[in-house]
Formats: structure tokens, C-alpha cells, sequence
């Protein structure tokens, strides 16, 4: 485990590389010892730090949730990081891309909770019964430590990943939300477009089987810190294409067939 003088350092070197918009080189690197559980004791400090500037935490991320991602993060579990409310986008207009270093975008599922989920022994029944709507949720991903090394070219290891507010830095909401028991979420599925050109198809089905035993991890996974999701939470529950890159200019629009569609620029 690292020091905590050196997480709490590490964690400023990210606040700052977020309000500068200047890519840090891997963490790992660095402290080749590094493990998931510093990642995430990072992530906890610079989550501190951010609340201290007045930020509300408003929810959850799940991150490597298909099996293909999993395998090339050499990792057998997802990741996870909070939502805050300066990350939350509206649908239909403009995205600053100048509060971002290198994004890209994904397409989810959004849960939001009608009543808390405590672990342990959590189960997609549970996690059904206590969210109250899903809706269709593009995130927005970003770097602040770099995706590759700029001199070795090594991509970055999950502990960097984690560390980094697990890539998240944006969310647009929209569609039509639905009941959790209205249709089978695993056969959800979208079309993402970039610049009227299709770019990435995929089904629900991806994450996990089913978007929801994602939420059900994720809560088990934080009650050993006394950590738990609460009512009214909005938790994404994974991506099920890979990430599209982003430029200002850049129109996105994502056709989730009956549940509706989100647009959005980056301007």
C-alpha cells in the first residue's frame, strides 16, 4: 500500500492535471508496486478534494464490464467511481469540449434508484425492485493520465484507470425511461453515430449478461466501507460499445430503437 503523504499527493497531481487539461504519465510507472486497492485510495482522496470545492456526489460509474474489456486490463472485475453533479450534460445542445483533455464517448444504461441497495448479498432481484426508472445514458470518458505512454507507448495499467475517477468525466442523459420489468434490458440496444456515420452497435446483453448485475457488484463491492447507493442515485451500468473519439465539431446521436435517442455537439 502506498504511503498516505503519496496518495495524497498523487490525488493533487490529478486535480490539477483536471483544472490545467495536461495529461500526467502513468502512476504505475512511477510506483511499480502500485495496487488496485491505492487506485482506489487515490480516487477516494481526489473525490475529497473535490467535495471540499462544493461538488455533490450524485451517483456511480461501472466501468470494464464486457469480457473483452476485462481481458485487456488483464482484470477479472469491474471498477467503479462516483458521478458528480458538474458532470451531468443536457441532451440536444453543446458540450464544451475545453472541459475535457482527450474524450471519448460510450454507450449505457442509466439506473436511477427508487430506494437504497446495501450490500453484501445484493442480487439483480434486488437491484430491479429498488430502481425506480433506466434510461438511455451516453458517458463521456476522458484521460487525465495518459491512455499511452508518451515515450514507451505502454498502455496504461487498471490501477492508473481507477485512480483516475475510473476514465469518467461526463453524462448525457435522454430517451425514454422505462420501468426496470417493462422490457428485457438485455436486448436494449443502440446505434451510435458520429457525424451521421455509424460508429459502434451494440446490446445491454454485453455488460455482464445483464446491465443490472453491475449494480448489484457495485453495491456489494462498497459495503465493506460502509458504503452504499442511495435513493435517487443515478448509476451507470457499463458500457456496451467501445469508446468513440471526440473533437469539437463533433455530432453524436444515439439511436436506442424503442427507448429513443440522444443527441448532442461538442463545441
Amino acid at each position: 500500500m502506498l504511503a498516505k503523504d503519496t496518495i495524497a499527493a498523487l490525488a493533487a497531481e490529478l486535480h490539477e492535471a483536471q483544472t490545467r487539461r495536461v495529461q500526467l504519465r502513468h502512476f504505475s510507472q512511477r510506483h511499480p508496486g502500485m495496487t488496485i486497492e491505492d487506485g482506489y485510495a487515490i480516487q477516494r482522496a481526489w473525490l475529497a478534494l473535490r467535495l471540499a470545492e462544493g461538488r455533490v456526489v450524485k451517483g456511480r460509474k461501472i466501468g470494464l464490464t464486457s469480457r473483452a474489456m476485462q481481458q485487456a486490463s488483464q482484470i477479472t472485475e469491474p471498477d467503479y467511481a462516483p458521478l458528480l453533479d458538474d458532470m451531468f450534460f443536457d441532451a440536444g445542445g453543446d458540450i464544451p469540449i475545453d472541459r475535457f483533455i482527450a474524450p471519448r464517448v460510450e454507450v449505457e444504461l442509466a439506473f436511477i434508484l427508487g430506494r437504497p441497495l446495501k450490500g453484501p448479498g445484493v442480487t439483480l432481484a434486488d437491484v430491479l425492485a429498488a430502481t425506480e426508472l433506466v434510461t438511455p445514458a451516453v458517458e463521456i470518458i476522458d484521460a487525465r493520465i495518459e491512455q499511452f505512454d508518451r515515450e514507451t507507448k505502454a498502455p496504461r495499467k487498471v490501477f492508473d484507470t481507477i485512480a483516475d475517477f475510473a476514465a469518467n468525466a461526463g453524462i448525457v442523459i435522454g430517451g425514454r425511461m422505462v420501468r426496470p420489468h417493462d422490457v428485457d434490458l438485455r436486448w436494449a440496444g443502440a446505434m451510435l453515430y458520429k457525424n451521421g456515420v455509424i460508429e459502434e452497435t451494440g446490446l445491454a446483453a454485453a455488460v455482464l449478461n445483464h446491465p443490472g448485475n453491475g449494480i448489484a457488484w457495485l453495491a456489494n463491492k462498497i459495503a465493506p466501507y460502509d458504503e452504499q447507493l442511495n435513493a435517487g442515485d443515478v448509476v451507470l451500468g457499463g458500457s456496451f460499445t467501445r469508446p468513440t473519439t471526440a473533437a469539437r465539431g463533433d455530432v453524436f446521436h444515439v439511436d436506442y430503437g424503442p427507448l429513443g435517442a440522444i443527441a448532442f455537439r461538442f463545441a
